[in-house]
């Protein structure tokens, strides 16, 4: 039984489609709990209209990402949680593919997936936080955490979850590290031995953005990635260094080349991508002293 949790905060129109693509799985989801941190009477429409029989609209002040997926991870009564997020559409075999991926053996510890753009691109559009692999894959071990999979597919034993601690409170949007909470996750899962399986059949559909917020992402993700690192060395683990050069590494051809077109855009991208690590360090340094908010 697979309960499903979706944050959502001001973007009612968004969170309905979400829901209708919840509704239509061919595997319908045991429970799904939306927690609002932007309260508003056509969300609750949403939900109550979406067809969805388990379906709770819970409310809360806002605290970020993290925490509003950890009180969905609290109110769970099934053994697993996926969790996606309100501008996303999952395909109709998600929770379907979701569950083979648990039942194929070797049984992972969490199951991700890819993320494709929802329906055709706009003028202007711009899509974000991709994941297109066409191959199944079970990650191990230390690794880059951003290639395992995105917050937006995911899905872990409650059990499991909650004996980690779920997603850490000082990371993702919303919050004073902006980002990088499901890597930072998976990182952790990962060194405590999990088994973090790619099913490229649970297919999650990403809102296209526009693109001030395609750069405003490139900001705050850089930002969130320095952060979990900050957090990663104040654990005293050395890896850290390696996940720094491993997110800078592949920006750095690319923003040199911009620059020589001048191609503004695509060098500023970079340059954002970048020069927000090193403040987002600063800030997980000075967190790491201190323990997330429950």
């Amino acid at each position: 039984m697979i309960a499903v949790g979706v944050a959502t905060c001001g973007r009612p129109d968004a969170l309905r489609t979400c829901l209708d693509a919840l509704a239509g799985q061919r595997l319908a989801p045991a429970e799904v709990v939306v927690v609002d941190q932007a309260p508003s009477d056509e969300a609750r429409a949403a939900v109550s209209e979406a067809g969805l029989v388990n379906a709770r609209y819970v409310e809360q002040e806002r605290l970020g990402l993290s925490a509003s997926r950890n009180l969905a991870l609290g109110l769970a009564t099934a053994d697993i949680l996926a969790v996606t997020d309100d501008d996303c559409a999952p395909d109709a075999g998600w929770l379907e593919a979701v569950a083979a991926a648990f039942e194929r053996p070797p049984r992972p510890d969490a199951v991700t997936g890819p993320i494709l753009p929802l329906g055709e691109q706009p003028p202007g559009g711009f899509a974000i936080s991709l994941r297109t692999a066409a191959q199944p894959v079970d990650h191990r071990g230390r690794m880059q955490p951003w290639g395992v999979g995105s917050g937006g597919n995911f899905a872990a034993p409650v059990a499991l979850l909650r004996r980690h601690g779920g997603w850490d409170t000082r990371l993702g949007a919303g919050s004073r590290g902006r980002a990088a909470e499901d890597a930072d996750l998976s990182y952790r899962l990962l060194v405590a031995g999990a088994v973090i399986r790619y099913e490229p059949a649970a297919v999650v559909r990403h809102a296209w953005q526009t693109r001030d917020r395609r750069l405003a992402t490139r900001w705050s993700y850089g930002y969130g990635v320095g952060a979990m690192c900050g957090l990663a060395l104040g654990r005293r683990d050395p890896y850290a260094f390696r996940m720094l050069a491993g997110y800078g590494r592949p920006h750095l051809g690319p923003l040199a080349r911009a620059v020589v077109r001048r191609d503004g855009f695509a060098a500023a991208e970079r340059a954002r991508a970048l020069a927000s690590v090193v403040p987002g360090l600063a800030y997980g340094l000075r967190a790491a002293s201190k323990p997330p908010r429950a």
